[in-house]
């Protein structure tokens, strides 16, 4: 017995929710091998391909509260969400279409915002999530490193920028002499270093749910 239609919007409506992104994609055209291999990519990436009415997907998506793509959902399409980053599911599909020549990728979400089909490609062509996260860690360390060799310079330098300082700093008034502090030598310190939806797979061509 198939589910009722509230059942599934209900079921996508939360996977859209638990997803940090979706594509929608155009499948016409691939046979049943074709889309199964799809499928079993995008698991080894900790995402999904579903086939959907653009009826029960269009209403999911409202639901989600998610902007409508209406305009895209017409003829056969498919939806991938997961649990990770979009862009190495963007660079499977990419990859795929250029072996396959399908699925199109057709529109995608990411933060709230409509990605059209250039711009899920470019996404692809990102570097793994890690890779991203480890390029800006080191341009956060960057500067430290800088202020710790800065710090770590022969004392003369520094002393020589403390003197240029205190030249700058404005004369005591004549009816108050300072006194003269004795020369103490500082003793040297280191410096610390710092898919509820059930996914049949499709016969001639993946029929929609």
């Amino acid at each position: 017995m198939r589910p009722e239609k509230p059942t599934i919007v209900e079921d996508v409506k939360l996977r859209l929710n638990n997803s940090p992104f979706l594509i929608v994609v155009e499948y016409g055209g691939m046979n049943v091998n074709h889309f199964a291999e799809l499928r079993n990519r995008l698991g080894g990436a900790g995402a999904s391909l579903t086939v959907i009415k653009n009826t029960f997907l269009r209403r999911s998506i409202k639901d989600a509260g998610l902007p409508e793509l209406d305009a895209h959902l017409t003829g056969q399409t498919a939806f991938v969400v997961g649990d990770k980053d979009i862009c190495a599911s963007a660079k499977i599909l990419k990859t795929f279409a250029a072996e396959f020549e399908k699925p199109k990728i057709r529109v995608g979400i990411l933060d709230n915002s409509i990605l059209d089909t250039a711009q899920v490609i470019a996404l692809a062509d990102l570097p793994p999530k890690e890779v991203l996260q480890a390029q800006l860690l080191g341009l956060l360390l960057s500067p430290a490193t800088k202020l710790v060799r800065t710090l770590n310079e022969p004392g003369a330098s520094l002393a020589r920028v403390l003197a240029a300082i205190a030249e700058k700093a404005p004369a005591a008034p004549a009816s108050e002499p300072v006194a003269e502090a004795p020369v103490t030598e500082a003793p040297a310190t280191e410096v610390p270093t710092a898919e509820v939806v059930a996914e049949a797979a499709p016969t001639e061509t993946p029929a929609a749910e």
